[in-house]
Parts: structure tokens; sequence; C-alpha cells
């Protein structure tokens, strides 16, 4: 019997639609594509931002440094970064028809501040029962920590629950402890899966 549904935020949720405005500094600043996307968030200050180590401010001021940039070029950089990211309406009114009957939740590796823009400027902490953002945390997926805290703070056995990311490496790690794990390819996928596991049927 399944008793939450815990979701990743960033590539499920809040997806990057439209690529243009970072493909655009990249080209500007020769750089390859997706390897924007690799410097902010794979980085290491991106890594430890993640981890709730460094400020968000801190992680634009490292970037701009690699790229030479002066201060009013990362300001229009950080601005254009985040220029093609959406949030998916349609699954978060799936998500808020889920809770009727179960728990969910949100496990997801974030920088500081992302709490605030969940339940502030998103206005869409009422989808989630509770919040686990790595930043807060100290620890990140795939640790099988952060899914074993997780669980425990739930309540619930790894097998009571349903986890769904886009990445590979997250979704390996918690079918490895047990949990049940959606891929998230496309939102149309993800929840004809989530409706068959819950009912029963995967």
């Amino acid at each position: 019997m399944i008793e939450a549904v815990l979701w990743d935020l960033g590539g499920v949720i809040l997806r990057t639609e439209d690529r243009r405005p970072r493909a655009a500094w990249e080209g500007r600043l020769g750089l390859q594509e997706g390897e924007l996307d690799r410097l902010v968030f794979g980085g290491e200050m991106g890594r430890r931002a993640a981890l709730g180590q460094a400020r968000v401010e801190q992680v634009w001021q490292w970037v701009g440094e690699r790229l030479g940039l002066a201060p009013d070029e990362l300001e229009r950089l950080r601005h254009d970064f985040w220029r093609g990211d959406r949030l998916d309406g349609e699954l978060i009114e799936f998500i808020r028809g889920l809770r009727r009957d179960h728990r969910s939740a949100l496990l997801s590796n974030a920088w500081p501040g992302m709490r605030q823009m969940i339940e502030g400027e998103w206005a869409i902490g009422d989808c989630f029962d509770q919040l686990f953002i790595s930043a807060e945390l100290g620890l990140a997926k795939p640790d099988p920590r952060i899914f074993r805290l997780a669980l425990q703070r739930l309540g619930i056995p790894a097998d009571q629950a349903i986890f769904v990311d886009d990445f590979s490496e997250n979704v390996e790690a918690a079918a490895a402890l047990g949990l049940h794990a959606v891929r998230f390819v496309t939102p149309g996928q993800t929840m004809q899966e989530l409706r068959q596991q819950l009912a029963g049927g995967g």
C-alpha cells in the first residue's frame, strides 16, 4: 500500500522549457552546449550550495570569476539563466489531487532559499506535507542518507513510498533502498506510471 509520493523539483515540476537565453550566453562566451548549466550547478560552488555550505550570491560570484564577467554582465547572466524555467501547472494540479488519498513530499537538491520560493513566490507549498531540501539537510541525492531521512520523518517504510526524479542515478539510488521509483521523462508518462502504481498495477 503506497502511503506517500516523493517528488523531485528541478527537471520535473520546474523545467527549463526555453534554453534560448542560456544558449545565447553560451554562444557569447564561447561555451559548449550545456556547459553553462554544468558550471552553475555542477561547479564547486554550486555543489557546495546544494549542501548548504555556500550562499546563492557566492555561487554567482564564483561563476562570474570563472567567466571573467563584469558585475553588470554577471547580473544580466543571472537574470537570463532562469528566464526559460517554467513551473508545470498541470503536474502541480495532479500532485494536489493525489493529496486527497496520499501524502506528498518534495525531495530536492536545491540551494539555500528554495523553501521561500516554494512557499512564497511560487505558492506551491500546499502541494506537499513536507519539504526535504538538500541545502537545509546537508545531504544531497543520490546519497542514501537523504532518502532514509525523508522516510524516517514521514514515518513510513521504503516500500510504501514512490519516488519521482529525472536523473537515473537518483532513481536507481531510491530503488536500491526499496522505494518504488519512477524516472521522469514527460509529464504524461510520469502521471500514467503513477496512476498505475497507485492502483496496484505497476
